[in-house]
């Protein structure tokens, strides 16, 4: 019957659509129980473990390289700024201290001697601030034997200062002979501030600089004793009360007028040198000769006219002079001064000094200081 065979369930019945459609659809993944999820493997962990180790060990380095670099600079700066301290005092030392003391000297003759005395005792207390001043110095840590050294050619010179005012009245009084003697043992604390400043203070400070990689930076050079003459009492007599002749060879007293010359020129070879803070270069290697130009800038013939060089650099300190016979009044004239063992390659520093006369009260202008460094 028909009926039977529409309703049949044979094999070769075609499937429906719906059937089909149900047969095709993926099944959906049935959700996993709680705690059966995996995370990565042992392996995997053990490499991001050593990635991150790798990571922080690269940050541990960049923060110490870090912090290293900015104590260094930081002590860079700390040593630059202890040596610019010590120029500003090893200058004023020189220019306010020792020029005036000389200056008072060279013209007590012309001043009562209660006004002298005065003036170096002011000068004595400008001598022991800066003594002061420079023990209340920052002092980076290697710096502390070049503080030493410093503290020691400070207070030499503010005794000194002292030593002389003590005497500078009986000098230009009834006492003039011993009292000149004095002097000039007080002037040895002078020369030995400007042996311990030249031969240790200024090496120690460049030594310290040089080993913490700090380069160009130049320290001040200073000399608070003009000349060696100073230590002589006859000397010390004929330049306070000008009772002698000794630097123009008159043999009396200082003749009437004005005494005295000037620098007007320094020269190496066709180099004319710029005064500090100018920095000459010379070539011609270790033993230069220094053409100096100076005028005889008074009234009087002067004879026995003594001019110095000197020069300072690498630790030592090499000089040499020449004695003028004559000059006559508002004469220029030149002289050559060869001087043998220049340190080559260093920051260094050129001294010209025209040795004042009796009667001559205005020095300023005998003197010049240059830096330069020598090459070959």
């Amino acid at each position: 019957m028909s009926f039977f065979d529409d309703d049949g369930s044979g094999e070769d019945r075609e499937p429906s659509a719906t059937a089909t459609r149900q047969r095709g659809r993926p099944r959906p993944r049935r959700p996993q129980p709680a705690g059966t999820h995996h995370g990565p493997d042992h392996h995997t962990i053990m490499v991001r473990r050593r990635i991150a180790a790798a990571v922080g060990v690269v940050l541990v380095i960049v923060l110490v390289l870090a912090v290293s670099g900015c104590l260094k600079s930081q002590k860079v700066r700390e040593l630059q700024e202890y040596n610019h301290r010590v120029n500003q005092i090893a200058r004023e030392s020189d220019q306010q201290v020792s020029h005036q003391l000389f200056r008072a000297l060279l013209g007590a003759s012309g001043r009562s001697p209660l006004d002298v005395e005065v003036k170096l005792d002011e000068l004595h207390g400008q001598a022991q601030t800066l003594s002061e001043e420079a023990a209340k110095l920052s002092v980076p840590g290697d710096m502390a034997p070049a503080q030493r050294n410093l503290l020691l050619a400070l207070d030499l010179r503010a005794e000194g200062v002292h030593r002389v005012a003590g005497q500078v009245r009986a000098a230009l009084g009834g006492h003039s002979k011993q009292a000149s003697a004095n002097i000039a043992g007080a002037m040895e604390n002078f020369l030995a501030s400007d042996v311990v400043y030249a031969q240790r203070v200024t090496p120690l400070i460049q030594q310290t600089l040089t080993a913490d990689g700090v380069n160009g930076e130049t320290t001040a050079t200073s000399h608070f004793l003009p000349n060696i003459g100073w230590l002589e009492s006859e000397t010390v007599l004929s330049r306070i009360t000008g009772k002698s002749g000794g630097g123009s060879g008159a043999g009396g007293p200082v003749a009437p007028g004005t005494h005295g010359h000037k620098l007007t020129s320094v020269a190496v070879g066709e180099n004319t040198l710029q005064e500090a803070p100018a920095l000459n270069h010379i070539a011609g290697g270790a033993n230069p000769t220094f053409t100096v130009g100076l005028e005889n800038s008074g009234e009087n013939v002067q004879t026995n006219v003594k001019v110095s060089v000197s020069v300072e650099g690498g630790g030592k300190t090499v000089s040499a002079s020449h004695t003028i016979n004559r000059t006559e009044p508002h004469q220029s004239l030149t002289v050559d001064i060869p001087v043998s063992g220049v340190t080559l390659a260093t920051a260094s520093t050129i001294t010209v000094y025209i040795e004042p006369v009796p009667g001559e009260t205005e020095t300023e202008n005998n003197k010049g200081t240059y830096d330069a460094e020598f090459q070959q």
